[in-house]
């Protein structure tokens, strides 16, 4: 598994069951029995700003100046 494909798999999952990427992420992971542990090395720097984004959107961490991403 790459970091590209991950990404690439999480996204669709978001977007097809209108998800944020934490959940989806989770979903992911559930679905293909991938101990969340692993995950961290997974993740790309582009998705890795949109977690932060929903992170803060959810209120699970604070808001930052620079967090602001808009989403296309």
């Amino acid at each position: 598994m790459t970091a590209a494909k991950f990404s690439q798999d999480v996204e669709k999952i978001a977007v097809e069951y209108s998800m944020n990427y934490i959940d989806a992420i989770v979903h992911y992971c559930e679905r293909n029995e991938i101990e969340i542990e692993s995950v961290p090395k997974l993740i790309s720097k582009p998705l890795k700003d949109k977690l932060k984004y929903d992170a803060q959107k959810l209120n699970y961490m604070k808001k930052t100046s620079r967090a602001k991403l808009m989403l296309v």
